[in-house]
């Protein structure tokens, strides 16, 4: 924290063990008389209103033309919230990620939440930031009662807040408003690099597995539409020429590996965690499929989202996963970052059967008919050391901009922390 911020000229003890001393004026008040409890039902009219969601960014409008989610049948249960209301999610407290927001318009949000209305003389702003910082490190557990780290209503309104005069907390909530807004811009445009540059290394991956490495190359028309011009001397094959369905049964003694659409195949055991269908463990594995290094596999459910790698382990695979054995010398790295452009991703997707996202499948028959291109492989070799070595320079660089992220974070967290609790004094 900045020295350069002046402390209060008097400090008292708060009696919190984790505050310390507060400055002398600030009073402790029970959040009786701070907040009004609000439980107004929107029933039959919840169509006149704008559904909202308490999220890490605070309380947000929920597009219903384009839903993402979850979403009831009906809404008649839930309640109105209003412009400046504060929204406290108060069970399961230490799982939710965030349980307080200000509402910065009308509408409607669960009846499992809490809406509640501060009265004229606190300052919205400074409640706000105030909880947000509780919340933080979730200094309510105190508060707690049950299995489900519940806060029931009789001890929130008995929970002391510590507040200064109105004219200071409206200062307090004024100043943080300013420099919050100059870190979250910070935060943004590191954000935006990092996007930036992941974008990068795609175009980089992209051109080198379909155009390779030499600018000056003779090129031909693949007949492909959307593979379009490939060096003259590569080859444009269909999968079947490249693989044949592995579908040997698995052992007790492999590793069970995964597919996933952000890292491709897992070198590691599945977890326990992921190792659950439903509720019930999967114990019975005499279906499972024997994966090999230089195998590619995938998931036939998650293919059109880019669930496709290759295997550098000897493993097995759950039944939803399709095993291509290579059947000519490959580099398989070479073929993931193929299979893995948004290109070949986007013909997985076309290629896939079935009605919705949930319930599309990519069969062994479709992926085999697919085209790719296949250069001799020692440019496969060459092209996965170079992708191999931009690609760490921009890990990298992505990592370094994410500890200053943290960083800001960081700094965020501990100046309002600093500012509503007293430490430091800013007006």
């Amino acid at each position: 924290m900045n020295n350069n911020f002046p402390k209060y000229p008097a400090y008292k003890p708060s009696g919190v063990e984790w505050l310390g001393e507060i400055p002398t004026h600030w009073e402790t008040l029970s959040n009786k008389y701070i907040f009004r409890l609000k439980k107004n039902r929107v029933g039959k009219k919840f169509g006149d209103y704008v559904l909202l969601s308490l999220t890490l960014n605070g309380v947000i409008k929920r597009d219903m033309e384009n839903p993402q989610g979850k979403f009831p049948a009906e809404y008649d249960t839930y309640q109105e919230v209003s412009k400046g209301d504060f929204i406290f999610c108060l069970f399961d407290v230490e799982e939710t990620p965030r349980t307080v927001g200000l509402s910065d318009s009308d509408g409607m949000i669960t009846g499992a939440y809490t809406v509640m209305q501060p009265n004229d003389n606190f300052d919205k702003g400074f409640l706000y930031y105030f909880y947000l910082n509780l919340d933080a490190d979730k200094r309510l557990k105190p508060l707690y009662t049950g299995l489900r780290n519940t806060i029931s209503k009789e001890n929130f309104f008995s929970f002391k807040t510590f507040v200064p005069l109105f004219e200071e907390q409206t200062a307090i909530a004024q100043f943080l408003d300013r420099k919050t807004t100059l870190i979250d811009q910070a935060i943004g445009i590191k954000e935006k690099q990092i996007e930036l540059l992941k974008e990068r290394r795609q175009i980089l991956i992209h051109k080198a597995v379909t155009l390779g490495l030499n600018p000056d190359v003779k090129m031909k028309e693949s007949g492909v539409e959307w593979i379009g011009e490939v060096p003259e001397h590569w080859e444009v094959i269909a999968n079947r020429g490249l693989f044949d369905e592995r579908n040997e049964p698995g052992n007790a003694t492999l590793n069970i590996l995964s597919v996933s659409i952000h890292t491709a195949v897992s070198s590691e055991e599945l977890s326990d965690e992921e190792n659950l269908r439903g509720k019930i463990r999967i114990d019975d594995k005499r279906n499972y499929k024997l994966v090999k290094p230089n195998d590619i596999a995938f998931n036939m459910m998650r293919a059109w989202q880019g669930a496709i790698g290759a295997v550098r382990v000897d493993g097995m695979v759950s039944p939803a996963y399709i095993v291509a054995k290579p059947k000519r010398k490959v580099n398989a790295d070479y073929l993931e970052y193929l299979f893995r452009t948004k290109d070949f991703i986007g013909q997985m997707d076309r290629h896939s059967k079935g009605i919705t996202d949930f319930r599309k499948r990519l069969y062994w028959n479709e992926f085999k008919q697919l085209k790719i291109t296949f250069p001799p492989i020692e440019e496969q070799n060459a092209i996965v050391n170079y992708i191999y070595s931009f690609s760490n320079k921009i890990t990298n660089a992505v990592s370094l901009k994410g500890k200053e992220i943290e960083k800001l974070k960081e700094y965020k967290a501990t100046l309002i922390n600093s500012v509503v609790t007293g430490k430091i004094k800013v007006f």
